[in-house]
């Protein structure tokens, strides 16, 4: 080999791993990039500012399109409460997405699905906390009540929809807790 065409190789391999990192790297900022407009996306529809919440959100995969599904969270985390959604359960929440413009074929409603299907971990949770504690920042005592009532009696009704024997037992203790859990993220 003469010392010209290894020279010539040893640049079209320096070329080629300089083209791959840039490569790297330019997904990797197109990545960042699309974060951030989700992030203001979801900024803008939702009117939330906590940055860590935003940051969880996105994480999670919601979107501005999908950001109506968090309000559903409640619900599903009471329907999971004891291991299994029952179909009166599955029933009341795919209502209650109706009624929030989650039909079927849109993004939220693919969200639910993938919910209904597979318990959800407790990360959702966690950042629908994190969403009502920055929403609750913004509303006044009154208009609290209010969500809050909404919130708990949407996320009770889920609860006793799966019955029980001549109106006893209606809601279990898991879902009890689950319940409680919901009120308690009420709390300013």
């Amino acid at each position: 080999m003469t010392r010209d065409s290894m020279e010539e190789r040893r640049s079209a391999l320096e070329d080629e791993f300089f083209h791959k990192q840039d490569q790297a790297k330019l997904a990797a900022m197109k990545d960042k990039l699309s974060a951030q407009a989700t992030k203001e996306e979801l900024r803008k529809v939702s009117g939330m500012t906590d940055e860590d919440v935003l940051d969880k959100l996105v994480a999670l995969g919601l979107s501005g399109k999908t950001v109506a599904a968090l309000s559903l969270v409640p619900l599903i985390t009471v329907a999971w409460a004891d291991g299994t959604i029952q179909d009166n359960e599955r029933d009341a929440i795919l209502h209650g997405a109706a009624g929030k413009g989650m039909e079927a074929g849109t993004d939220g409603h693919e969200f639910l699905s993938s919910w209904l299907a597979k318990k959800p971990d407790d990360s959702l949770f966690e950042a629908w906390e994190g969403y009502i504690k920055s929403l609750l920042a913004q509303l006044n005592d009154e208009q609290t009540r209010l969500l809050k009532k909404q919130v708990v009696n949407f996320a009770s009704l889920v609860a006793g929809s799966a019955g029980g024997f001549l109106g006893v037992g209606k809601v279990s203790g898991s879902e009890q807790k689950a319940l409680a859990r919901i009120e308690a993220a009420f709390t300013k």
